[in-house]
């Protein structure tokens, strides 16, 4: 999801009451590659918004919890976990005022979140520390210069970043194997845009079910 800290739990409720998914059932394409090949473990999706991400992973097999401030959000991903047949454990959690608990997780996503400093920097920092031995955490989300060059995504210079900001915040604890940007195709009404992501891949180095090539 794309979670903007201007707008209350209220407004994105209300937001996702608009239509049956305010986004796509499918996972983040980023995501897919940033994962293919890992032996299934324990996931933790972070503002996983409808659970398209965290539904996804399940179904590869992940043991995942998902959290989101959005309960409207969250039944929607109960709902969609419940038609593909996968357990997710859904819970309304509040990632300005919570964080996971640390060194729980072989896999932690945050997918499109966009808050303005420092809130954001402390939920990543909160989200590196959730990763646990030889885990991982993959970041995503819309670059700067998408506000300038590219295709939708937030509008508020404040609340997006580049790739080499999360790095040097989850760099604090892990080590970083990408820091990117990447483009995504949008298909519009107009044709095909393209969006500027970014992506950022860190492993932890402790002795674990991963390796860190």
């Amino acid at each position: 999801m794309t979670y903007a800290v201007r707008m209350d739990r209220a407004a994105w409720n209300e937001r996702y009451r608009e239509k049956e998914l305010l986004w796509t059932a499918e996972p983040n394409l980023f995501l897919v590659e940033a994962v293919a090949g890992l032996e299934p473990g324990t996931a933790l999706d972070l503002a996983a918004g409808e659970g398209r991400n965290a539904v996804w992973l399940a179904g590869q097999g992940w043991r995942v919890d998902a959290v989101d401030f959005s309960t409207v959000a969250l039944d929607k991903g109960r709902a969609l976990a419940g038609h593909e047949g996968v357990e997710v454990a859904f819970e309304h959690r509040d990632l300005t005022t919570w964080a996971p608990p640390p060194d729980s997780y072989d896999l932690v996503i945050v997918v499109y979140l966009h808050l303005p400093l420092p809130v954001r920097r402390s939920v990543w920092r909160g989200a590196a520390a959730a990763v646990g031995p030889a885990g991982r955490i993959v970041v995503i989300g819309h670059d700067l210069e998408n506000l300038t060059r590219g295709y939708g995504g937030p509008q508020q210079a404040d609340v997006l970043y580049r790739a080499e900001e999360v790095a040097g915040v989850v760099s604090e604890r892990l080590e970083v194997l990408r820091a990117d940007e990447v483009i995504r195709t949008v298909e519009t009404e107009e044709g095909v845009a393209e969006a500027i992501d970014n992506i950022v891949i860190a492993v932890s180095s402790q002795p674990g079910r991963y390796g860190t090539d």
